[in-house]
């Protein structure tokens, strides 16, 4: 049987360095990617590779009986639009996309037949989390804004299909990912994107809040490995994290950067730390973080010429692009 595998948003971030592994793994990979979010280059090296070909189609468009799904034995759906901001600005988007999308993708895997689907889903669904206590799988599930709730109504609804069509499925709860690729264009969010274009222009980095705040920052060939793991498996039908299990402070992220910090008010919604229990995932698949946060920050600096056409993200900017966000955030934490 041919080794052969589908990567939906294939072309982004995490996707793209899936799609490396997946080859070095000796597939055929099939990449399914619109492009409004992940960027050719990002597989511009592979580019003679004969075992890749990619197609773009928009899964909101995608039809059960595409023919780019046929003899696939594994789906990795990675398609989705992301960031907090806009997803408040167009809930209805993110709907159509993050769980319709991830419908069409289910049909047109079950409907091939693919031996098993790997849903690239988000931490963001256990919302203020307790900053003293790490989130496992089974923690209290409370999206705060649109995105977060469209990733976790994915979540149920593949769940769903496993239960009634016999799909073997995997869900992978991503933490703070971040690494080479990571996005540079787009609305204001991820902080990497926001700290290295602002180091460029050897400007302060603008700090929300105290800066004492957490996130689980977990190195993209990590993230890549897990899901292939999680395909790999005997084990199926299972909500996994993916982190280090040891999250740091945003401060600590400014001193590796060695740059002057600029604080800007703290913004409703956000915990004040991601902490991933990741005792199921180190337990089922034998996996683990290999990439030390201080040795993937000195990786991204080597590149970070990549940010040089960034947007600056300004104090200005920032408090411009994030009105709405405490328009509705603030008045959802008072109820």
């Amino acid at each position: 049987m041919k080794k052969i595998a589908l990567v939906t948003g294939g072309a982004g971030f995490i996707g793209s360095h899936l799609v490396d592994l997946l080859l070095k793994k000796k597939y055929t990979v099939r990449v399914i990617d619109n492009f409004s979010g992940g960027h050719k280059k990002n597989l511009f090296h592979q580019k003679k590779n004969k075992k890749l070909i990619i197609k773009k189609i928009d899964i909101n468009n995608l039809k059960k009986n595409n023919y780019f799904f046929k003899n696939v034995s594994y789906v990795f759906h990675l398609a989705g639009i992301g960031d907090i901001v806009p997803s408040i600005e167009n809930p209805q988007k993110y709907m159509n996309t993050n769980i319709q999308g991830t419908i069409n993708v289910l049909e047109a895997s079950r409907f091939s037949g693919v031996k098993r689907f790997i849903y690239a889903a988000s931490s963001s669904c256990y919302g203020i989390t307790d900053p003293n206590i790490p989130s496992s799988e089974n923690s209290k599930i409370d999206p705060q804004y649109p995105y977060a709730f469209s990733k976790y109504i994915g979540e149920l609804t593949v769940l769903h299909w496993s239960k009634v069509y016999k799909i073997d499925v995997n869900i992978m709860r991503i933490f703070n990912a971040y690494g080479p690729r990571v996005r540079t264009t787009g609305a204001y969010g991820a902080v990497f994107g926001v700290f290295f274009k602002q180091k460029l222009l050897k400007l302060p980095l603008t700090v929300v809040g105290d800066g004492n705040q957490k996130r689980d920052f977990v190195y993209v060939s990590d993230v890549a490995k897990a899901f292939y793991l999680a395909a790999k498996s005997g084990y199926k039908n299972r909500i996994y994290n993916i982190g280090t299990g040891k999250p740091k402070k945003i401060n600590f992220l400014v001193k590796l950067l060695k740059s002057k910090k600029n604080y800007i008010p703290n913004r409703p919604g956000e915990p004040r730390s991601t902490w991933a229990n990741i005792s199921r995932i180190k337990r089922d698949l034998k996996w683990k973080p290999t990439i030390k946060f201080n040795n993937g920050v000195k990786k991204m600096l080597l590149n970070i010429e990549n940010w040089k056409d960034a947007p600056l993200w300004t104090p200005e900017k920032i408090k411009k692009a994030t009105k709405l966000w405490y328009k509705y955030l603030s008045k959802s934490q008072k109820r």
